[in-house]
């Protein structure tokens, strides 16, 4: 299995992407222990947290056990091939661009690029997309994921923006193999405060509402194997 796969299959496990865009970079060290704590084990910091290449460089080797840390809003090449250096495991972006995926998969990188609508979607995936995401799905809702993948089973679709605590689930149940997501989850007051026990029971929330909607999922092919 290679290191792409690896990173997907993790992915899709977890179903939860916790999207950070910290002002206070020196924090994310005890974010990062939080929402581990409450069972979220998958972050990407954005290239617009300050010094982020250089952030991920330290992080990558002091992530708990099982934990996948990868980069965001990648919009050129050159930057994927410098997170990845630094140790990102993935790379999303906002947007399609087929030299970013090229970048990630000569290093054997995931890539998630950005689409809106349905034919960038299967753009991207055509394009070597390992997962699309759906940005920004704030105004989209659930619905769109269930609409797009009906007649497009085989792409496997991650939401950010609109996703919050008590929705997470609705987007797995539409067919979305993860969610992102960011404020809701990463509160930026109680991160500022140093409340980090917030964060922990928000990771909580988060993670049972996804489990449920994940085992809903599963629940008709263990039938039908029957």
């Amino acid at each position: 299995m290679t290191g792409r796969q690896e990173v997907l299959e993790s992915v899709e496990r977890a179903g939860i992407v916790a999207v950070i865009r910290i002002k206070e970079p020196e924090r994310l060290k005890a974010v990062v222990e939080a929402i581990s704590e409450g069972g979220v084990r998958v972050l990407e910091v954005t290239m617009t947290v300050p010094n982020a290449v250089k952030l991920i460089a330290d992080l990558a080797p002091r992530m708990p056990a099982g934990f996948l840390l990868g980069a965001g809003t990648v919009v050129d090449a050159e930057t994927a091939r410098q997170v990845i250096d630094a140790g990102a495991r993935f790379i999303v972006s906002p947007v399609f661009r087929q030299e970013v995926i090229d970048a990630c998969h000569a290093r054997d990188v995931s890539a998630m690029p950005g689409c809106f609508s349905p034919t960038e979607i299967l753009t991207a995936w055509d394009g070597g997309a390992d997962v699309v995401k759906v940005f920004p799905a704030t105004t989209l809702g659930p619905g769109y994921i269930k609409d797009v993948r009906a007649p497009l089973p085989q792409v496997k679709l991650m939401p950010t923006g609109g996703v919050t605590l008590d929705n997470a689930g609705d987007w797995i149940r539409a067919g979305a193999i993860a969610v992102g997501v960011g404020t809701s989850l990463l509160d930026a007051k109680a991160i500022a405060a140093g409340n980090y026990d917030v964060l922990r029971t928000n990771a909580e929330r988060i993670v049972k509402n996804v489990r449920e909607a994940q085992a809903e999922r599963l629940e008709p092919a263990t039938r039908a194997a029957n």
